[in-house]
């Protein structure tokens, strides 16, 4: 990671360090006023513990269960306590690096502590049920904020491009149970030997709930991958005879590009020129291979291929496509180590076929965004996203089809051949868009060499 990025991170810690002192030394006077149970306060700590182990695997990213008891804990005890009890988030990431832990502790923390200032307000003066509820939709709201900003300042993404990416409608539903589970859990944890059985009860059921959300991604998942792979292989010898004419046509290109002598040209004609030929080159092979069948073999390189080098590659390659639509074109480069073992050849031709769609897909004055990281489970990817019009839901099955395409001139080979090259990478092609913009993740093996 950058140092002034990584710096800029550490240092929204410290602020997020320095709001739990501020609130907790204003408030010691409520602190002090209002003593909990050491039972009760056990038991939050232990259940955000507990439950901070417990994530719902959503579209993008993980949701930690630990705000059931974060929003009750914030309705119930003195910000003091409450404070331990977002703290306790971070035991279950002692084994993950060194700012997933911190960062987890402080940003619950500052959350809980808020969501209990704002509950220390709205109780003394009503108690009510809209009280608390105005306490734990505090909690969520601040979750929201607090977390997305801390991401922002990580990664370099924009607030907006988060808030596009990962407020789905699984993420929305979950986060609505999360507030009427913890609204719940506020009223039966009352001191009694019952409350704590009956609250420990509906944190078994979200455990159910993450089951049921996990299950249906995963099912979807499947299913949407062996729809794919089925089309994929149905039609996999569609292209063979344009391939043909493709490889006369950029014979005759290549001829000519030759003839041109480099040293007549201006420096920014020979570049332009030497871009051209090297495009040129990289279509011929590709057509070769591509010869004896519509997918590709692979010959992996070597060396490691870094999709952080592919992306800035691709970047400068897609410029004069770009600059007729005067399209904006951005680079988000993954601080960490993103090498894949890949043809090289075949992966820029994907991620070639990929900016250029997103570029024809963007409006005039748009912007095409690439982006490098690593999912979840570790493995490398390499995303494109536009601001155009996304995919419409009833053309979703038909993206990977070959000849399918909504631009007029197009010759729906692009997305058919990427999703085959990225298939025998033992990689996944995702179309991950919405109606605001279409993103393409191209998810490969990590190289383990």
């Amino acid at each position: 990671m950058e140092p002034s990025r990584a710096a800029l991170s550490y240092s929204y810690l410290v602020v997020l360090g320095v709001l739990i002192a501020l609130l907790n030394f204003a408030l010691r006077g409520y602190t002090e006023a209002h003593q909990n149970s050491v039972i009760e306060v056990i038991y939050f700590v232990g259940a955000a513990t507990c439950l901070a182990f417990i994530e719902v695997r959503l579209e993008r990213g993980r949701l930690s269960l630990s705000a059931l008891a974060n929003g009750p804990a914030a309705v119930l005890l003195n910000p003091l306590n409450a404070t331990l009890v977002g703290l306790a988030t971070g035991f279950a990431m002692a084994r993950r690096p060194r700012w997933t832990l911190i960062a987890n502790a402080a940003m619950t923390a500052s959350i809980t502590v808020i969501g209990a200032a704002i509950g220390a307000f709205l109780q003394s003066s009503t108690g009510s049920l809209a009280a608390r509820l105005a306490t734990v939709l505090a909690v969520s709201g601040a979750s929201l904020v607090i977390v997305s900003l801390g991401l922002s300042l990580r990664s370099g993404e924009s607030l907006l491009s988060i808030a596009m990416h990962n407020f789905t409608r699984p993420f929305l539903l979950a986060y609505g149970y999360f507030t009427l589970a913890s609204l719940l859990i506020s009223y039966l944890v009352d001191g009694s030997p019952v409350g704590y059985v009956l609250a420990s009860i509906v944190f078994v059921l979200a455990l159910a709930l993450t089951d049921t959300i996990a299950g249906r991604r995963l099912r979807r998942v499947l299913e949407s991958e062996l729809s794919d792979a089925d089309r994929h292989l149905f039609h996999s010898r569609a292209v063979e005879g344009v391939v043909h004419n493709l490889r006369n046509h950029m014979a005759t290109v290549v001829g000519y590009l030759k003839e041109i002598d480099p040293r007549r040209l201006d420096p920014v004609d020979r570049e332009a020129v030497e871009t051209a030929t090297a495009a040129a080159n990289d279509a011929v092979t590709v057509l070769r291979s591509l010869a004896q069948g519509a997918t590709p073999r692979v010959s992996y390189a070597t060396e490691p291929i870094d999709l952080n080098e592919l992306a800035s590659r691709a970047l400068g390659m897609a410029r004069p496509r770009a600059r007729g639509k005067e399209i904006e074109l951005g680079l988000r480069e993954s601080p960490d180590a993103v090498t894949v073992r890949a043809d090289p050849l075949l992966l820029r031709e994907v991620v070639t076929n990929l900016v250029n769609n997103a570029i024809d897909a963007a409006p005039a004055h748009g912007r095409v965004d690439i982006a490098t990281g690593r999912r979840g489970n570790g493995w490398p990817y390499i995303s494109v996203s536009d601001n155009g019009p996304g995919v419409a839901d009833e053309n979703r099955h038909h993206l990977f089809e070959p000849h399918f395409t909504t631009k007029e001139t197009g010759t729906g080979l692009g997305l058919f051949m990427s999703y085959g090259i990225v298939r025998e990478h033992q990689g996944e092609l995702l179309y991950e868009g919405n109606r605001r913009g279409a993103v393409f993740t191209a998810v490969l093996p990590p190289y383990a060499g």
